[in-house]
């Protein structure tokens, strides 16, 4: 066999860095940059071996932390067995059944019936689909500041004209008011398909709307037969303390959107509603949503025994205790505020140039973080929810330490 021995030194010479820069498709030309080579728990290690507290968790994916040990042995069960053998919804593959039927027993009734997808965002599509199928309806409404994934539907629902200018035009029928308003309320009316909304905006900074205003939305939606769809792919699975977040709240949307800790470290989405709503789908016309990769076996394996994982360890019993060590030990003149929802957490500053050098001198003392979408004055706090008591003072004195 002839090898090009030129090409194949080139290759040996060049740096993971290089290799970074030359052939991955970037996303800014600022990246984070540090090479992982390894995760366990709330812990990163690079490939020099420094280590680093990781407070986002791959931004609320690793709930239960990196590789805990359930999930690592379900994926390597499931890889002995089979891994993609058909597209979604056509022959019985068990991890999709056993984690959709765990999801419904975990979700109150009338969200009972789970399409998986591969991701949050297509989760979002899914969700656009059956909300315009069932109504009949041209007009969604969405919130400002909101952040639902970067697909050209939900790219349409992005609270943020900065972020959807350069893509136009796109979908029609999308409306958007102040999230937590009555103009929002007042803006759902009988051409109203559905309302897309994050139970607690994220990317915001940590923004919870108040118990009237989600009474008042659930009331409005029910008057006008319009859906109420939960974006829960961040708050979900515990990080706000609870289950779910719509829990905090005592109402139930008629569909709830699901991505990030929802696969247990690997890629998986889902929306879910009532089996009557999710039949819409498979007829006028037959296949009207379908995914060749959505429920992949491995990946539901992993979600599902990290699901099993967070219930069993009751992984949401001391979140409330955590979120208030945060708030106990981030006490700092520099500290403007520090918002949260659980574990779902917002350091604010005076503006992003603060942040960024925050962020920049806290990787170099080995804690690892990062910032808000639509508040980049903030540190967004997310760490895996098993973060012991210790990681989380440790943390909080190194990012103290490099405030200023």
């Amino acid at each position: 066999m002839n090898v090009d021995r030129t090409c194949l030194l080139c290759r040996l010479k060049m740096n993971p860095r290089q290799i970074f820069q030359q052939h991955l498709a970037p996303t800014s030309f600022a990246p984070i940059g540090i090479h992982i080579t390894r995760a366990e728990g709330a812990t990163l290690w690079d490939a020099e071996g420094k280590e680093y507290i990781d407070l986002i968790g791959g931004i609320s994916v690793a709930n239960m932390g990196h590789r805990h040990p359930k999930v690592v042995a379900a994926i390597r069960e499931q890889s002995e067995a089979y891994l993609h053998v058909m597209v979604y919804g056509e022959v019985l593959q068990s991890p999709q059944l056993h984690y959709a039927e765990m999801l419904a027993k975990q979700l109150p009734p009338g969200l009972d019936c789970v399409y998986f997808t591969n991701s949050g965002a297509e989760a979002v599509e899914g969700a656009i689909k059956l909300a315009r199928r069932l109504s009949g309806r041209p007009n969604i409404l969405a919130a400002h500041k909101s952040y639902h994934g970067s697909t050209t539907g939900a790219l349409a629902l992005l609270g943020d004209e900065y972020w959807r200018q350069a893509f136009r035009p796109l979908m029609p029928g999308i409306l958007h008011h102040e999230y937590n308003t009555q103009a929002f309320l007042n803006a759902i009316d009988r051409h109203t398909a559905a309302v897309i909304i994050e139970t607690v905006q994220a990317e915001a900074g940590v923004r919870e709307p108040t118990q009237e205003w989600m009474t008042a939305l659930r009331e409005k939606c029910n008057d006008t037969g319009t859906l109420l769809i939960l974006d829960e792919i961040q708050c979900g699975f515990g990080r706000t303390g609870k289950l779910w977040g719509f829990q905090h709240f005592g109402i139930v949307p008629d569909v709830v959107l699901l991505g990030k800790a929802l696969g247990g470290g690997l890629p998986l989405g889902a929306f879910i509603s009532s089996q009557k709503n999710m039949a819409a789908l498979a007829e006028n016309p037959v296949l009207g949503h379908i995914s060749t990769f959505g429920g992949n076996p491995l990946c539901c394996a992993a979600g599902k025994a990290a699901f099993e994982a967070l219930l069993e360890e009751n992984g949401t019993l001391a979140v409330s205790k955590k979120e208030a060590l945060f708030h106990q030990y981030l006490q700092h003149p520099s500290i403007k505020n520090v918002r949260s929802k659980g574990l779902l957490i917002a350091m604010e500053l005076e503006n992003d140039q603060e942040v960024l050098a925050t962020l920049h001198r806290a990787l170099k003392l080995g804690v690892f973080s990062d910032w808000f979408l639509f508040a980049p004055n903030c540190i967004r706090i997310a760490p895996p929810l098993n973060i012991s008591e210790t990681e989380i003072q440790k943390a909080c004195q190194v990012l103290k330490e490099c405030l200023g």
